[in-house]
């Protein structure tokens, strides 16, 4: 019995333009609906958000200190130093301070002036040529010597609005992470209602897909990213010779955002094989055109990391490697089978 095509096949799952716009709606709400309830739970955690993400910073911070300890110290003391204390400055964090001790202090204190006091001075200039232009005429005898403290890094405010923005911040980024799954699944919901029957089952596989890179991205941000690139930039204010003195407001945007940027840029593949699906990029044209891509890639991350080559970089090299990756998924991920491709005789 000959088979006739049935021109109707996909008429049930045609929508108008004004479909498409309520569907639009829908989606949207229902996205608003589930960020605003992951918001409010991100904001009951903020507090712990806030010193999460501060973690970096700290340690960073810390190092920072310690390597100015060792260069002053070296700067001062020369080869003197002996190696535990550039290990206490560097691996711990500690730096010093040069006081004035009295003499007779370390005396009242149990301490033998022959045998105390020679240990602590350090050979430099005497203390009366120091005390000269200070004072009329010095007659306290001093020892000059350092003392060691925890660095004590910390991040300041200038304003008292600034720690309550600070606090919603946070709040906002940890419900938006927090919403992430179900924000990704109305996204996808909105995608599935223009394709055909056959196609929409790929829906659940492009979804826990896109949540994984979304999450992959947001975890190398944090967790890779940060050290290298405050280390880097520390370092660059450490050759200028310039202490930082960092405003939370200032940084808590930087290490906030920058993990949602990675996250959201490690989209591609699943952007790459979408955009080669509906036809308009071949497979083709990836291969062929790859340079140009790699050289847009590093544009775009020039612009969606801070002013520094390190942080660039790291995006740079994951996005390369998965722009590849979207290329395998368009050359061998199965396509649906087409309806249309049965023969029909007429």
């Amino acid at each position: 019995m000959a088979r006739h095509l049935n021109e109707d096949l996909f008429e049930g799952t045609k929508m108008t333009f004004g479909e498409h716009l309520e569907e639009l709606r829908v989606v949207l709400v229902r996205g608003l609906l589930g960020l605003t309830v992951g918001v409010l739970i991100g904001m009951m955690m903020a507090n712990g958000v806030v010193k999460f993400v501060e973690g970096p910073l700290i340690v960073a911070l810390e190092r920072h200190f310690g390597a100015v300890a060792k260069d002053k110290m070296h700067g001062i003391y020369g080869d003197e130093v002996p190696p535990e204390l550039d290990t206490m400055a560097t691996d711990y964090g500690f730096i010093f301070e040069e006081i004035f001790i009295e003499r007779n202090e370390l005396v009242r204190l149990g301490a033998a002036t022959e045998q105390v006091a020679p240990k602590l001075a350090t050979p430099m200039e005497t203390i009366e040529t120091v005390l000269e232009e200070r004072l009329p005429a010095p007659s306290v005898d001093l020892v000059k010597t350092r003392i060691w403290r925890p660095a004590r890094a910390r991040l300041t405010t200038l304003s008292p609005h600034e720690a309550f923005m600070i606090w919603m911040k946070a709040g906002f980024v940890a419900g938006l992470i927090l919403a992430s799954p179900y924000l990704f699944y109305q996204i996808w919901v909105f995608v599935a209602a223009g394709l055909y029957p056959h196609e929409q089952r790929y829906v659940y596989v492009f979804l826990p897909f896109s949540l994984t890179l979304f999450l992959s991205g947001a975890a190398l941000a944090f967790f890779f990213v940060f050290g290298p690139v405050l280390d880097f930039l520390f370092s660059f204010s450490r050759s200028m010779g310039i202490d930082p003195d960092l405003r939370i407001s200032e940084v808590i945007s930087f290490v906030l955002f920058l993990p949602i940027g990675f996250g959201v840029a490690f989209q591609l593949p699943l952007v790459m094989l979408l955009i080669n699906r509906i036809g308009i990029v071949s497979i083709e044209t990836y291969t062929e055109k790859w340079r140009i891509a790699i050289l847009g890639i590093f544009v775009i991350s020039m612009f969606l990391t801070p002013a520094d080559p390190i942080s660039m970089l790291l995006m740079a090299v994951p996005l390369t490697a998965l722009y590849f990756l979207g290329v395998a998924l368009c050359k061998w991920m199965p396509r649906g089978r087409n309806p249309f491709d049965e023969a029909y005789e007429p």
